[in-house]
């Protein structure tokens, strides 16, 4: 299973620093510009026919949500390679169900704009590569089989209500808060010779691609957080943090757990409790949480969600 990828590739959590946010035409023109020469299309970038290794895991193994707990150590080596892969598809599914919220962010944010501009048609573009992320994403599961995990329908309706509310500073930080996660997670994927090809092409190509989607982002947050009121800041860290919560409690469904005998409750309980989950959690969204620090967006008592949620 292959993908063609870049040999080096953004670093993560690059773009705000304590400065002023650049130019918006001037960095959505140079987006294009490296959208032209390094975008890939999943459906012949990679081998979808290739067999599936039954001795690789999904994800490495250190990511799963029951890694270091008895309930781990109680499974053979077949059921934690099984477990990997459907919580690979888990993440991937709920990927789905977030790329579908934040196209519609985006396309609400340039609605009326002038389509000449570069950061309408940066957004264009940045929606295109959602969509082909979602379609990778849907075949990884088909391909190994697994079903499309996706949130239960009470979070969906959440979701929906926020992409139909959310605007601003609220909108751009939903988008980092559910990449920058995980982006740091699939970049150990991709580098993990224990993993499956498959997990590991479909991780690169998301990493390259939404490093520019983290970089427009970011710069949109610094830019337009500062303009907001005091009672508007104090909705926005709701929003942010609300939303970031629901992240972390949904990327893996308890469906999953099934796939290898475990009873789905138990073993989301053992999951919630494991303190080397949250703490890699907590580790992936560090990036994230000190931006949406210095720019105000994680402050009050909002910081609460963050808490509760396991991310700081």
């Amino acid at each position: 299973m292959t993908a063609t990828v870049p040999t080096t590739m953004p670093t993560a959590g690059t773009g705000h620093s304590g400065r002023r946010p650049v130019d918006r035409e001037a960095l959505s023109a140079r987006l294009l510009g490296s959208a032209a020469k390094k975008s890939y299309d999943p459906v012949v970038d990679i081998d979808w026919t290739a067999p599936i290794p039954e001795h690789l895991y999904g994800l490495s193994p250190e990511w799963s949500t029951l890694y270091g707990t008895p309930m781990w150590d109680s499974l053979s080596e077949e059921q934690r390679v099984t477990l990997t892969i459907h919580e690979y598809c888990s993440i991937s599914g709920v990927g789905i169900w977030f790329e579908c919220l934040l196209m519609q962010l985006v396309l609400r944010d340039i609605y009326g704009d002038d389509p000449a501009q570069p950061h309408v048609q940066w957004a264009l573009t940045e929606i295109a590569d959602e969509c082909r992320h979602s379609v990778m994403f849907a075949r990884t599961a088909e391909t190994f089989g697994a079903p499309s995990y996706q949130p239960p329908a009470a979070i969906q309706k959440l979701g929906k209500a926020y992409a139909a509310r959310a605007d601003g500073p609220a909108a751009y930080a939903a988008i980092l808060v559910a990449e920058e996660i995980l982006d740091i997670f699939q970049r150990d994927l991709m580098k993990d010779e224990r993993v499956q090809p498959l997990t590991r092409a479909t991780s690169q190509i998301h990493v390259v691609e939404e490093a520019r989607h983290m970089r427009f982002a970011r710069e949109e947050i610094a830019r337009r957080t500062p303009q907001l009121s005091s009672w508007q800041l104090r909705k926005h860290r709701t929003l942010v943090a609300a939303c970031a919560a629901i992240v972390a409690e949904n990327l893996v469904q308890p469906e999953v757990y099934a796939s290898v005998g475990l009873d789905p409750k138990e073993a989301r309980a053992v999951a919630r409790a494991n303190p080397h989950y949250r703490d890699k959690l907590r580790d992936a969204s560090a990036g994230l949480v000190a931006f949406l620090r210095e720019v105000g967006l994680v402050a009050g008592p909002s910081e609460l969600l963050w808490k509760r949620a396991g991310l700081v």
